[in-house]
C-alpha cells in the first residue's frame, strides 16, 4: 500500500470517528429531553470499566479512559445548554434540514429514519419540533405525511416554502469528464432528467438525496456522483460540480413544523382539518362560509382516511385572534365533522 492510499484510509477513518461523535452528541441531547437529567457519573464509570474489559486493541486503557471521559464531559456541556431540537426525516443534508435552518437558525436538527418517527418523537417530548414536507409543486402532495397529519394530535407551529435546488456532487478532486453514474432519490433523478441525459450520466436510484451524498463520501464508488443539496456537499466534504441542475426553475416544496403544545403567537396563516357528511354540496357550504367572510384560501386538499372517507386540509390567510376568523371557524364547525384547528402561524419562504 502506497503512502497516498494510507493517507486516504486514515482520513476516512478520522472522518468516520468525527461523524460518530456527532451522532453520540445528538443521542445525548435526546437522552436529556427524554429523562430530564444528564447521564449519571456512576453509569459512565461503569461503562468505561466494561469497555476496558473488552479492550484487546492497541490503544491503552489509560488512553481509552481519557477519550471517553472527554466524550462524556462534552456530552454534559451540551446537555446543560437549553437547545431546541427539531427532528427531520433522512440523513444530515436533507432538504428538510435545509428548511429547518430557514425556519430557525438556532435549532439543532436531528435525523430520523422515517416520518412516523418524527411525529412520535415530537409527541414523546424528545423533540421540541418536527419538520415534514407536505406538498411539492412538481410531485404534488406527500401522501404518507398527510396521512400521519390526519391522526396526529400535534399542532402546526410554522411553515416554510423552499425552492429546491439540486447540485451534482462528486468526490474531491474528481474529473467531471470521467463521471458515468449518478445516485439520488428517484424524485430528484426525475427532476434532473434532461441534465442527466445531456451529459450521458446513468441515473441510479437511492433511498435519499442526502443518503446518496453520504454513501458517495463513505464508499467512494468509481466514476460516480450524487444529486443532493448544497448543505449535503458541505457536510460530506464533496465537490459541487454544478449547481441548479434541476429541469424546472420553480421546484417548491412546502414544509410544516409541528409541536406538542399550541403556540400562542399571532400568525398570518391558519391550517384546519375536517371531514364532511356524505351529502352533495357539503364541501361547497364550507367554502361558501370562507367566501362570505372574504378569507383567502391558499390550499385545499382531500386525503383518504382509514374510515374509507376523505379528510380535507384547508389553509387560509388570517389569524385565530381575529374576531372575523373566530366567527368563521365557528360557522364552519356546523357543516363539518372532526373539525380541528391545526394552528395559526407564520410562513417563511426561501425562493
Amino acid at each position: 500500500m502506497k503512502k497516498k492510499e494510507l493517507d486516504l484510509e486514515l482520513e476516512k477513518i478520522d472522518y468516520r470517528i468525527l461523524k460518530l461523535l456527532d451522532e453520540r452528541m445528538e443521542l445525548a441531547l435526546k437522552w436529556k429531553k427524554l429523562n430530564g437529567e444528564n447521564n449519571g457519573d456512576y453509569e459512565e464509570q461503569h461503562f468505561i470499566d466494561q469497555l476496558n474489559k473488552r479492550n484487546y486493541g492497541l490503544a491503552s486503557a489509560q488512553f481509552c479512559n481519557q477519550v471517553f471521559k472527554s466524550v462524556f464531559s462534552e456530552s454534559h456541556r451540551l446537555q446543560s445548554k437549553k437547545f431546541k431540537l427539531i427532528g427531520f426525516q433522512g440523513d444530515h443534508g436533507a432538504y428538510s434540514e435545509v428548511a429547518a435552518k430557514v425556519w430557525g437558525s438556532g435549532l439543532i436538527p436531528i435525523p430520523n429514519k422515517d416520518f412516523t418517527e418524527v411525529f412520535e418523537n415530537v409527541a414523546a417530548g424528545i423533540f421540541d419540533y418536527g419538520i415534514v414536507p407536505v406538498e411539492n409543486s412538481l410531485g404534488g402532495v406527500i401522501s404518507q405525511v398527510n396521512q400521519l397529519i390526519i391522526n396526529t394530535e400535534l399542532y402546526v407551529a410554522g411553515a416554510v416554502e423552499l425552492n429546491v435546488h439540486h447540485c451534482l456532487l462528486a468526490l474531491p478532486g474528481s474529473d467531471h469528464r470521467e463521471l458515468r453514474t449518478v445516485y439520488s432519490h428517484t424524485q430528484a433523478l426525475e427532476q434532473c432528467h434532461h441534465f442527466l441525459a445531456r451529459n450521458k450520466l446513468e441515473p441510479l436510484p437511492y433511498y435519499d438525496t442526502a443518503g446518496s451524498a453520504k454513501m458517495l463520501s463513505e464508499k467512494a464508488p468509481k466514476a460516480a456522483a450524487a444529486i443532493a443539496s448544497k448543505l449535503a456537499a458541505e457536510i460530506y466534504h464533496l465537490d459541487i460540480i454544478k449547481e441548479n441542475i434541476e429541469d424546472f426553475e420553480r421546484n417548491i416544496t412546502r414544509f410544516l413544523i409541528f409541536s406538542k403544545e399550541k403556540h400562542d403567537i399571532t400568525g398570518n396563516k391558519c391550517s384546519i382539518i375536517f371531514s364532511t357528511a356524505h351529502k352533495a354540496g357539503t364541501l361547497f357550504k364550507v367554502l361558501e362560509v370562507f367566501a362570505r367572510a372574504k378569507l383567502n384560501l391558499t390550499r385545499i386538499e382531500s386525503i383518504p382516511n382509514q374510515q374509507g372517507s376523505f379528510a380535507f386540509f384547508l389553509d387560509f390567510i388570517g389569524s385565530d385572534k381575529d374576531e372575523k376568523v373566530i366567527q368563521t371557524l365557528e360557522e364552519v364547525k356546523v357543516h363539518t365533522r372532526g373539525f380541528r384547528l391545526l394552528g395559526c402561524y407564520e410562513e417563511k419562504k426561501q425562493l
